[in-house]
């Protein structure tokens, strides 16, 4: 039987802890007997997990007998995992176990070398940490999980969900994964990736803001907020910065890592996803509410940014609002 080992870390997300166990220890064969052995394992008989605090049943040492690793977040990744957690994954994965990690479990497997130069993701509000901290990994950070063969990783809370009900049907096929889906109440394959769930381009939490401190930026980037319904071009934002095209391209780019028109964009997509969630109005309408000229560049600009069209994201988050 495939056994899948779940590492209790300490400072674990009980939620992504969780998910895993329901799932794998729910899910069955084709003979109907069970699917998966779950252990759960940690570096010490107890964790803290938030409010709460989980008992670990396995040490470190059944990682090398797992068929399967799955490594959950933890609240604060500041704080590096233990030396002895991250040689036991370096040994697990050597002896050819697979490794998946869910939301910012992804950092526990960068630390431990097993991302570099692979492609991974993690929970959109951690992408900039994690880039700066392992610009040797290949971000994606729009996607909801990343298969990359024997290390999977997946964005965070409830993608965790859509990446084991993935290595279900990768293990035991099609009808044991919509047979856990059901037991999940969980649609099997979402539309969308996490893109649709980013808060994008929100003047107010730029890095700068989060270090404290106030950039060039700060009065044009307000201002954007307030008139991105207006038909804007590069020369007006320029305008009401006193500076040439140039320069503000330049502080863009340096501070932003975009142009100024595509700033503006993230701006209305942020705010025409607010109107898409909060009132019934037509998706044209809001388009140009927001500040789009054209409703075929209104959904081009929102599915390139949210990964969904205007109605999909509608409905997901109307259905979401409804449950």
């Amino acid at each position: 039987m495939h056994t899948v080992a779940i590492l209790a870390l300490p400072d674990v997300v009980a939620f992504d802890l969780s998910t895993p166990v329901e799932v794998f220890g729910r899910a069955e064969a084709p003979d109907g007997g069970p699917g998966y052995r779950i252990l759960v394992c940690g570096s010490a008989p107890e964790v803290d997990a938030g409010p709460m605090r989980i008992a670990t049943d396995h040490g470190l040492d059944a990682l090398a007998s797992a068929d399967t690793v799955i490594v959950p977040g933890r609240n604060d990744v500041s704080t590096p995992p233990p030396p002895e957690v991250l040689d036991a994954l370096r040994a697990a994965h050597a002896a050819g176990t697979r490794v998946a990690s869910i939301c910012s479990g992804a950092f526990t497997l960068a630390d431990a070398g097993l991302l570099d130069g692979r492609r991974a993701t993690t929970h959109w509000v951690a992408t900039e940490t994690f880039r700066a901290r392992y610009p040797s990994v290949l971000l994606e950070p729009d996607v909801l999980y990343v298969d990359d063969g024997d290390v999977l990783t997946s964005a965070g809370a409830s993608a965790g969900l859509d990446l084991c009900l993935h290595m279900v049907q990768r293990d035991l096929g099609a009808v044991a994964a919509a047979q856990a889906a059901r037991l999940a109440v969980a649609p099997l394959h979402r539309t969308g990736g996490q893109a649709q769930f980013i808060v994008r381009n929100l003047a107010s939490v730029t890095i700068a803001h989060a270090m404290g401190r106030r950039t060039e930026l700060d009065g044009v980037l307000e201002w954007i907020e307030q008139e991105a319904h207006r038909d804007l071009a590069l020369g007006d934002i320029a305008a009401h910065a006193s500076v040439s095209i140039r320069t503000l391209n330049r502080r863009f780019q340096s501070e932003t890592g975009q142009t100024p028109i595509q700033w503006l964009a993230g701006v209305r997509v942020r705010h025409a996803q607010q109107m898409l969630e909060t009132t019934d109005l037509g998706v044209e309408r809001i388009g140009r509410e927001v500040g789009f000229t054209s409703p075929a560049n209104f959904r081009e600009q929102f599915r390139r940014l949210a990964g969904v069209s205007p109605q999909g994201y509608r409905s997901t988050f109307r259905e979401r609002a409804a449950s």
